[in-house]
This record gives structure tokens, C-alpha cells and sequence, in this order.
């Protein structure tokens, strides 16, 4: 490998939506995301529910069946 092409390997803090903060390690210092393993249904078991209702209603008043 080339030398001095690399990014520096630091300890970085990562902040979640949820609140849930934690340490890793990677190129940047700090991440912000939105979802982690504490929030993400699939290891919680829970299902969080996301505003979609609104494009769907929005979908099938555009494109749905039109009543005679």
C-alpha cells in the first residue's frame, strides 16, 4: 500500500435520534445518525410506526378506484 494516502483512524462518538450515544472508532471524530440498534425494530422487536399514511391516502385519492 501506498503510504500517507490513508485517512487518520480516530476515536469517534456516535449520536443517535433516540438519545443513545456510543463509541467506535473511524475516520471522522463524530456521527450524528438517525437509527441505531437500541431504536431499529428489527433487534427491538417493536415496530415504530413512520407518517406514511398520508402519501398512501394521497396515492389512492390521485390514482385509486373512482366511485360510480
Amino acid at each position: 500500500m501506498k503510504a500517507k494516502i490513508h485517512p487518520k483512524y480516530v476515536e469517534c462518538k456516535v449520536h443517535c435520534g433516540c438519545g443513545n450515544e456510543f463509541t467506535t472508532r473511524s475516520a471522522v471524530a463524530e456521527l450524528k445518525i438517525e437509527i441505531c440498534n437500541d431504536c431499529h425494530p428489527f433487534f427491538t422487536g417493536k415496530q415504530k410506526l413512520v407518517d406514511a399514511a398520508g402519501r398512501v391516502d394521497r396515492f389512492n385519492k390521485k390514482y385509486g378506484k373512482k366511485k360510480a
